[in-house]
């Protein structure tokens, strides 16, 4: 069974076009055109990462995150925020929500996939590495059969890995739920040195 993604955009052009290329590049995809209704796919799907915009009609993806965020069982799902607003200011803002990369449109699709892999390859690290990490989720640990070949290869080679004093600062501040922004302010570092 493949990993599932959740894309929620109100433009139907880029819900058709961004699931199509998940969807050929081996992913579930599941889509909602609001937050609400991605609230209620989020219960109902548990998804391993969400991609959002923001303007959308209902809920918009600041609230849509903020909630999902609130809730413990989400606290670590990965969230990309594919959008127009491309201010300073709403890329803080997102990162200060919990978003873990905001990727300005327009986008090329062979970046938002990359950025998927290694979103993926991370959670997959994280679970691995940390029995409570599946115990606080409440959502079963994939097997290999999951992932991909690249995210399986990945875990395998990281299974048993030595970690620097700031990769281990690192892992356990993503442990705790905080997003590349806020790890990179705590430690003195940027959030793309983090990711």
């Amino acid at each position: 069974m493949p990993l599932t993604i959740l894309v929620v955009d109100d433009d139907l052009g880029t819900r058709l076009c961004v699931g199509d290329y998940l969807e050929i590049s081996g992913y579930s995809v599941i889509k909602a055109e609001n937050g609400q209704q991605a609230l209620d796919l989020l219960e109902k799907s548990r998804p391993h990462l969400m991609i959002t915009d923001i303007a959308m009609p209902e809920m918009d993806g600041y609230d849509l995150v903020r909630q999902v965020r609130s809730r413990p069982i989400f606290r670590l799902l990965p969230v990309i925020f594919l959008t127009a607003h491309t201010s300073t200011e709403e890329r803080v803002k997102g990162y200060n929500l919990g978003c873990d990369i905001y990727l300005p449109k327009p986008f090329e699709l062979p970046e938002l996939g990359a950025i998927v892999r290694s979103l993926l390859e991370r959670s997959a690290l994280i679970a691995q590495v940390s029995p409570t990490f599946n115990e606080y989720s409440k959502v079963e640990k994939p097997s290999k059969s999951h992932y991909s070949e690249a995210v399986s290869q990945s875990v395998i080679a990281n299974a048993q890995i030595s970690l620097t004093e700031r990769e281990q600062q690192v892992l356990s501040l993503l442990l705790n739920g905080l997003s590349n922004v806020q790890i990179g302010d705590r430690l003195h570092l940027s959030h793309r040195t983090v990711e």
